[in-house]
């Protein structure tokens, strides 16, 4: 039962891996290995376990990461602890993928094991043909050497009776038979030895099929395992992904140019491992099912990684931590378009950067009186207008949330207050989707 069930999974699968036979050469004659498409999956199959692992405790910190609480007093604290959580996911990432390096050469030196065995088995069974060849041959041999024993009884017989008188003949007759009993007796020795040698290989090659068929088990229930854990991470990354893609979305950025932007300005080395498979003919295997899977786990896994720098990059803090008032939005205003939002507070009162980034700009420009303005990564800029004070210089780097000034009424103004621009490449953007956005981030 177990063999016919053994053949209907290698038949399903003989269209994706087809069998392979491995041919060794020797001076006793040309032998193969075979290689049947459930020991080819359970192969290709068994370094991905690791690989799972590792994406599932990324995902779980994503996840967390996700849910995190946005209250201003918990922000710095939980962005702390998502850093560090993040240098300990990736330093377990890397052990779990050395990991699985070292795992896949044990599935290696495994497999060279099995193939050894096999290779022992077909010599048994080679052996066994050779010896069930060489017992035909003897049995013949024995069965004319009788025959001829007997003739050469009767000839000794018939000589005995006619020439009783010539001595000559009488000693031939003699040393005829004592050869012929000699020759027997090494035949059945012979056809004994040959006998319990075949007994021998018969056993061999009996153990090594069932544990064959026993590792072949095995191969069934990881595979089956590696499709839970796969589904479970897919639907942990499709989870994580939703809510990073909606914080785009407010913003009304495309996430697509985020990440083409992201890649362009971050250079490493990296990608999945695989593991580097040979046919017999000479040429590369193609990567299995279970194989792309992963990789396509691990390109989400990278996604999430950069929308997380974009939303470090992006200006999607609040510019002010005391208690304000929203006095004037974006949009066509007395017959001219107001480019940034109005937030009215005591003068004096704090400014902070939205998103780290480079000062352009600190000094008086016309119509926005003292006015800071700060160029952040992707193709942003922010701009803080009617400032009492100014506290950073042009060149110099700041992150978010540090104090750039305080709230004032130069240039031109009707009372104290902070006109605050988001811009990308020059175009000014409704700074409130980025603040609506930063609720979901920080």
């Amino acid at each position: 039962m177990k063999q016919r069930l053994s053949d209907r999974i290698n038949a399903k699968l003989e269209r994706y891996l087809p069998e392979q036979r491995l041919f060794l050469k020797s001076e006793q004659g040309t032998r193969f290995v075979r290689m049947r498409p459930m020991t080819q999956a359970g192969m290709l199959l068994g370094g991905a376990v690791v690989v799972g692992w590792t994406a599932v405790a990324t995902s779980f910190f994503v996840i967390g990461s996700i849910t995190s609480v946005s209250a201003r007093d918990e922000t710095a604290r939980a962005q702390t602890a998502y850093e560090s959580r993040l240098a300990a996911l990736s330093t377990e990432r890397d052990t779990r993928a050395a990991e699985a390096e070292q795992a896949l050469e044990r599935f290696y030196a495994a497999l060279d094991e099995v193939s050894k065995m096999q290779g022992t088995v077909l010599a048994s069974e080679q052996r066994v043909r050779e010896l069930e060849t060489g017992i035909e041959v003897i049995q013949k041999t024995l069965h004319r050497t009788v025959a001829e024993r007997n003739d050469a009884r009767e000839t000794v017989e018939t000589l005995q009776a006619r020439l009783e008188d010539a001595p000559e003949a009488a000693a031939l007759a003699e040393r005829l038979a004592a050869d012929s009993t000699a020759t027997t007796a090494a035949l059945a020795e012979a056809l004994d030895a040959v006998s319990l040698a075949r007994d021998e290989a018969l056993v061999v090659a009996n153990g090594a099929e069932a544990e064959f068929e026993r590792m072949q088990d095995q191969a069934d229930l990881l595979a089956d395992r590696n499709d839970r854990i796969f589904s479970r991470l897919e639907s942990a990354l499709e989870t994580s992904m939703e809510p990073l893609e909606q914080v785009f979305d407010k913003a009304g950025i495309s996430s697509d140019a985020i990440l083409d932007s992201v890649r362009a300005g971050y250079t490493g080395q990296g990608g999945p491992l695989e593991p580097v498979v040979l046919s017999t003919r000479g040429g590369p295997v193609l990567p299995d099912t279970d194989t792309a899977r992963a990789n396509r786990i691990l390109d989400k896994l990278e996604d999430i990684d950069l929308y997380r720098l974009a939303a470090e990059s992006l200006p999607l803090a609040n510019p002010l931590k005391d208690t304000y008032r929203q006095t004037s939005g974006f949009g066509p205003r007395w017959g001219r378009m107001h480019s940034g939002l109005d937030f009215a507070a005591p003068k004096g009162t704090a400014i902070h950067a939205t998103a780290e980034g480079t000062v352009t700009h600190a000094g008086w420009m016309s119509g926005y009186g003292k006015m800071v303005e700060i160029r952040h990564p992707l193709g942003f800029s922010t701009r803080y207008a009617h400032l009492n004070s100014i506290d950073v210089k042009v060149g110099q780097r700041v992150s978010r949330e540090d104090t750039i000034g305080g709230m004032g009424t130069t240039g031109r103004s009707t009372g104290v207050h902070l006109h605050y621009e988001v811009r990308r490449n020059g175009q000014a953007l409704n700074p409130e989707t980025f603040l609506n956005a930063g609720q979901d981030v920080f």
